[in-house]
């Protein structure tokens, strides 16, 4: 194990893009057929999440994914795009993708001291280069219709409007247009450090480069004083974060920063933010599924400074602290359930969405989880009749 090194081609000759696809719940589209490309989506025919086009299916190590919106890659890019996903630790994105690499191959983890080379080699962009981006201000008469289909006013776009920007990749030739681009900064200085990227038809991206493990989306509403910040509220996405904002504004006051971590949780996001704002109180405001109550626990850990460990398991988790381990009840508070086990401070706040929507720009669009039917006149007193017979 030692003298075990990073070996990527080795990894991608024993890993499909298309086993990673299987185990985060992608299927296979049959109407597509099925030859030298495949079609892969995520979520059913009326709810489309994702679709990637597989190459060489039959021929792991050849493996390329691309995307009609013009975006591609190989495993090693597939895995990066998703390892919110996969429970792993590791210095950088890299040594997390190395780990997930090696448990679909069945093999050891590696040693992270050499052999980088075609790791390097095989990401796009490592530095964000500004040059490359064309960007222009949000116009205050016309609202880009985007944040229309999202449901949000005009009032939280125009108050949001310093914190987002059009935005145009001059080197994207499928695609001339503007999308909204969401900048991401650091706790050290105010330079843009790359862009979470939404456009039409649900595109959603990050420009090439982005500095997702120091870097979020921060809208200081405080008057750029992060000193005057009493409440920090984290989300997993940027649309997110402005549905959260129009959804409980007139509680929230000007005293408050958003954040996104563009659903790539990393440690060093909320640190820096953290730091930007020493005096404020976090709060987890993600997604009402398994993925965002690890996003919230793993939040917890780092607030209260604790070496909390979370594992998933089937649609459960298993929570741990030294000897310590509990398997919490995911319809209760999460935050309570750990203070009965150890001891916090509870420095940290907790305001997800309503439990019947999915997130918090599902609560503005008014798409909860599980349709509610209401029940006719005529069939209430059938039903009651049933029951009177029943009875009797």
């Amino acid at each position: 194990m030692a003298d075990y090194k990073v070996n990527f081609k080795s990894f991608k000759a024993r890993v499909g893009i298309d086993d990673v696809a299987y185990s985060l719940g992608y299927r296979l589209d049959r109407k597509a057929g099925v030859g030298r490309y495949i079609e892969l989506v995520l979520g059913d025919e009326h709810n489309r999440r994702d679709t990637i086009i597989v190459s060489r299916p039959h021929d792991k190590a050849k493996q390329i994914f691309f995307r009609r919106d013009g975006s591609k890659g190989d495993v090693v890019t597939f895995i990066r795009e998703n390892l919110n996903a996969f429970l792993v630790t590791g210095q950088d994105d890299w040594q997390k993708t190395a780990k997930v690499l090696a448990r679909f191959a069945m093999m050891p983890e590696p040693e992270y001291s050499e052999d980088r080379a075609y790791l390097h080699a095989s990401r796009p962009s490592s530095v964000f280069e500004s040059s490359r981006y064309e960007t222009l201000p949000i116009p205050e008469d016309k609202i880009p219709p985007f944040f229309q289909q999202r449901g949000f006013t005009a009032e939280t776009v125009r108050t949001l409007a310093p914190f987002i920007t059009l935005i145009r990749d001059k080197e994207n030739t499928r695609f001339d247009g503007y999308n909204i681009g969401f900048p991401y900064t650091d706790d050290k200085h105010d330079d843009i450090r790359g862009y979470e990227i939404r456009g039409y038809g649900g595109y959603k991206s990050k420009a090439a480069g982005t500095d997702s493990s120091t870097a979020a989306w921060v809208a200081d509403l405080s008057g750029n004083g992060s000193g005057r910040v009493r409440n920090v509220f984290f989300c997993e996405s940027a649309p997110d974060a402005m549905a959260f904002y129009q959804q409980n504004r007139l509680q929230l006051g000007s005293d408050i920063a958003l954040v996104s971590l563009g659903g790539t949780f990393s440690d060093g996001q909320i640190k820096g933010v953290l730091n930007r704002f020493p005096k404020a109180r976090p709060f987890d405001c993600f997604d009402n599924d398994l993925a965002g109550r690890i996003y919230g626990l793993r939040l917890l850990a780092l607030v209260e400074n604790i070496p909390l460990k979370v594992n998933k398991y089937g649609d459960g988790l298993q929570v741990s602290m030294g000897d310590k381990r509990f398997e919490p009840d995911m319809a209760r508070s999460l935050t309570a359930q750990v203070s009965e086990h150890f001891s916090i401070r509870y420095r940290m706040g907790t305001w997800l969405p309503p439990k019947a929507f999915k997130d918090w720009n599902d609560c503005v669009l008014n798409k909860p989880m599980t349709p509610v039917m209401s029940v006719h006149k005529e069939e209430r007193e059938h039903n009651l009749a049933g029951r009177r017979a029943g009875l009797k």
